[in-house]
């Protein structure tokens, strides 16, 4: 059983080139997420009102291999994390990235049929599954940039709420008098707020009074400089993201540069093997050049005087 659930474990996870059947069924996944998703799209259309009842069968099957796949993955969650006994790492996947967006992809069939648009998340495994979302891809530098710059798009949330905040009382305190069935209640100027900072403008709550007019260009100025504040923190996070790297693929496109280095009397590779030679300065040595031949070296040769090394150095 333990063999069969390891099995499986490796052909739910995105496969690897290796792995025929892990791989035929990410392309199988990734063919169910789009007819999933095209179905979902065409049941929209009136023109294919005669064919509802086939689509919502095909929907009903598509959704039966998610259910099938979540609960696959729930068994093997202990296997996903290997440091977590299994009931807490079925936890650490329900609450994960995928585990969210697998659960939210099955449970608008079932209710919360508002939210039947979120299985387009299941999209996101088409970029997983052909490793976008690597190292230094899209992905992984957005969650990069709000990680290191946390702290900061905190601190002007916060600056964003307690304007809203203010706002909002003081919107009710100049127009409720002016207008009681519109500014009913501090909810109110919070929509008006939320509205007016962020540069929505309804239409459906403004002020009538001269107080709440004045106020409300200032709030608008306020809010057009209070919203600027968190985009420019993300946007000077990507720019130095990515800056760093550029660097780190520059510095490891240098470090992996060719070496040939002449080994004279004073050299201190007279006599060690290759073996040794690349554990203490990290290197990958090709080949040497010995009395005019170039010859590929094994673990155990050693460098003599007026030997040529050719290496790739790591560092």
């Amino acid at each position: 059983m333990k063999e069969k659930r390891k099995r499986i474990f490796e052909v739910i996870q995105i496969g690897n080139r290796g792995d025929a059947i892990s791989r035929g069924f990410d392309y199988f996944i990734v063919a169910v997420i789009i007819i999933n998703v095209a179905v979902l799209f065409m049941e929209t259309f009136q023109v294919f009102a005669p064919y509802y009842d086939i689509l919502r069968i095909i929907e009903g099957v598509t959704i039966a291999i998610f259910i099938v796949e979540y609960i696959l993955r729930l068994w093997t969650a202990d296997l996903l994390y290997p440091k977590y006994s299994r009931g807490k790492a079925i936890l650490r996947f329900i609450f994960s990235f995928d585990g969210i967006v697998d659960l939210l992809t099955i449970l608008p069939f079932f209710f919360l049929s508002g939210f039947v648009a979120l299985r387009i998340l299941r999209v996101v495994r088409i970029f997983r599954m052909f490793k976008i979302n690597s190292t230094y891809d899209s992905f992984s530098v957005i969650s990069t940039v709000f990680r290191k710059k946390k702290k900061q798009i905190a601190s002007s949330v916060f600056i964003i709420f307690l304007l809203m905040l203010v706002a909002s009382l003081c919107m009710y305190s100049a127009e409720h008098d002016a207008q009681p069935d519109v500014f009913v209640n501090a909810f109110s100027g919070i929509w008006f707020s939320i509205s007016t900072i962020f540069t929505v403008g309804y239409g459906d709550i403004y002020p009538i009074t001269v107080l709440g007019k004045v106020m409300t260009i200032i709030i608008t100025l306020l809010g057009v400089g209070a919203v600027a504040v968190p985009t420019g923190i993300i946007s000077a996070g990507f720019v130095e993201q990515y800056t760093e790297m550029a660097i780190a693929r520059h510095n490891k496109e240098e470090q992996r540069h060719a070496l040939i280095e002449a080994v004279g009397s004073g050299s201190p590779y007279i006599g060690m093997t290759i073996k040794e030679i690349e554990r203490k300065y990290k290197c990958d040595i090709l080949a040497i050049q010995r009395a005019g031949e170039l010859i590929v070296p094994g673990s155990t040769t050693q460098i003599r005087k007026d030997d040529t090394i050719i290496s790739h150095r790591f560092e």
